[in-house]
């Protein structure tokens, strides 16, 4: 993967991409922001951060916050014409610009979606977790249907067709998830949990019930909570508080195995 390349074009969004320092890219790690920030201070995050074979993609969110001067940025529609918080907010314009991003990098510049991973903050972290959930809906609906026209066709290995087992479709989720004080906005409702692990990092900011719709549609569902108060929204603060992200990390990242293997928890944090 160290060839890879993200045309500008292809990509609905202003962002700031950096290949792994040791040129071998066997993951691409996502970062998508806050309410309010930009990219800018995420990419520089992603380059402390130093995750060996590991390329970073920093996204700007599409929409600046109407009636601000300063580089402020939303996922989606967060404010009503009072300027009050919307409450139950709509993520899907968010969903559908992360679904181009996502479908780039897989069908474009060839990337397994095992390989890519999904880092966001607040606002940023529930797009994070919805848009793995979006993907994972899709890959059912895809194998499920692909599975139907392999039936019809047939599947008898005696009439010379394709046989069960070598048409067997899997659904690929993505490689994993991690968000900082963001909660999903959807309830989900699937028959079949998305098999992307996730890690939920907050300081009891987050209402209850949140981790059960986190489990609801996710099989591998992790929770770090830290000092803070109600309500607040902090990244990690501190080496500690960035151990069990990293850890989480060391064992979702893949490796090009051989000489010079590198473990993520010798990378840098913050």
């Amino acid at each position: 993967m160290s060839d890879v390349h993200l045309p500008s074009s292809k990509i609905p969004l202003t962002f700031s991409y950096a290949p792994s320092p040791e040129g071998t890219d066997e993951n691409i790690l996502i970062l998508l922001h806050g309410l309010g920030d930009s990219h800018a201070p995420f990419a520089k995050l992603a380059r402390s951060l130093n995750l060996p074979q590991t390329a970073v993609l920093a996204l700007r969110a599409p929409e600046q916050i109407p009636y601000l001067y300063e580089q402020a940025f939303q996922w989606y529609a967060s404010f009503d014409p009072l300027g009050d918080i919307i409450v139950r907010p709509n993520p899907t314009p968010a969903l559908e610009v992360t679904a181009k991003v996502l479908n780039h990098l897989t069908t474009d510049c060839a990337w397994p979606p095992d390989r890519i991973h999904l880092f966001g903050f607040g606002q940023g972290g529930s797009v994070a977790a919805e848009s793995a959930l979006a993907w994972w809906r899709k890959e059912l609906t895809r194998t499920s249907s692909k599975s139907k026209i392999e039936e019809v066709n047939g599947g008898d290995k005696d009439s010379g067709g394709p046989s069960k087992e070598e048409g067997v479709q899997m659904p690929r989720p993505l490689g994993s998830v991690v968000s900082i004080s963001g909660p999903l906005l959807s309830y989900p409702t699937l028959n079949t949990p998305c098999l992307t692990p996730l890690l939920i990092f907050h300081r009891a900011s987050l209402e209850k019930g949140v981790f059960t719709s986190f489990s609801k549609g996710f099989t591998r569902v992790q929770e770090v909570v830290k000092p803070g108060s109600h309500g607040e929204e902090n990244m990690p603060r501190s080496k500690d508080e960035w151990e069990p992200v990293m850890r989480f990390w060391s064992e979702v990242l893949g490796r090009r195995m051989g000489d010079g293997l590198y473990e993520v928890m010798t990378g840098t944090g913050p």
